[in-house]
């Protein structure tokens, strides 16, 4: 690529991909696991049981059996764009930053919209709890209330999750809800103090806007689908410790001195992933029709 740095366009692509206010910055990183743009790991076998008083021995010896677990990274490529006069781009820092931005303005809100779908519950259960909102009707839904939020956060208490590191990431309308509910209080609920988000219910409380959507029966819809009458949107919590992201290559490509277009064509990929890590210690909020 004689002419055009790669590696100063990839670096500027990336500086701030994840802002301070992102969700993903609250969850553990495995990018340091990514090879060859996937990460192997072991699920473990049975945890050992607890014995109180014991008076029988010897002590029962049980063969832990973990299974090897193989994640790829998922694939986010841009389209291209044309781009005159790359090489005296690369040396203007505010120019360079233009053409930059929309790529990574769609990586960003892509990646994101797809780790917060993996990180919202399939279903209800009792690892995964889904709730659904109670509040007054408004266009068509119930608004999201602090009963819910409380409900939410007892259902993570049963199900014995940690209370350290609990994140709630509310859906703009569920913010506004919240707001509307006392202006007072929560006008500022998703700042920051410190460089930590403020706690409502033992969540610190973040904002996304692309969030999963759910069915009639509070079944997760699959990432990408149609949004159909009946179908509702979500707000999401998860512990730290239980939800994961990875980051591997970002990957430039690049035709220079293109005859016709009389510039460079370019667009870049990006590899990355993010999971629940043991479909434990995630939950949601749904929207329920009014």
């Amino acid at each position: 690529m004689a002419g055009l740095r790669k590696e100063v366009w990839v670096k500027q692509l990336m500086e701030k991909f994840y802002p301070v206010s992102s969700f993903l910055n609250y969850v553990k990183d495995f990018s340091p696991l990514v090879d060859n743009d996937a990460i192997n790991l072991a699920e473990a076998g049975i945890d050992p049981k607890v014995l109180v008083n014991n008076t029988t021995y010897p002590i029962a010896v049980v063969k832990r059996d973990d299974k090897p677990i193989r994640i790829e990274l998922d694939l986010f490529e841009t389209e291209n764009t044309l781009v005159r006069r790359p090489d005296a781009i690369e040396y203007a820092y505010d120019q360079l930053e233009s053409v930059l931005m929309g790529h990574r303005n769609v990586l960003k809100a892509t990646t994101g919209a797809k780790a917060a779908h993996a990180y919202a519950p399939d279903e209800d259960t009792d690892e995964t709890p889904v709730i659904q909102t109670t509040g007054d009707a408004y266009k068509g839904r119930k608004r999201l209330t602090i009963e819910d939020i409380l409900l939410l956060k007892e259902r993570f208490d049963n199900a014995n999750v940690p209370l350290e590191e609990r994140y709630m990431v509310l859906h703009p309308s569920h913010l506004t809800d919240l707001i509307l509910f006392d202006i007072k209080a929560f006008k500022s609920i998703t700042d920051f103090v410190n460089g930590e988000p403020n706690r409502l219910a033992g969540f610190g409380m973040l904002q996304f806007s692309q969030m999963a959507y759910y069915d009639g029966d509070l079944k997760k819809k699959a990432f990408g689908s149609a949004i159909m009458d009946g179908d509702a949107f979500c707000s999401l919590a998860f512990q730290r410790g239980e939800v994961m992201k990875a980051d591997g290559q970002v990957h430039m490509y690049a035709t220079i001195d293109d005859p016709k277009e009389r510039g460079a064509i370019v667009g870049f990929d990006k590899r990355f992933v993010a999971l629940p890590i043991r479909n434990k210690g995630i939950g949601a909020i749904v929207s329920t029709n009014a």
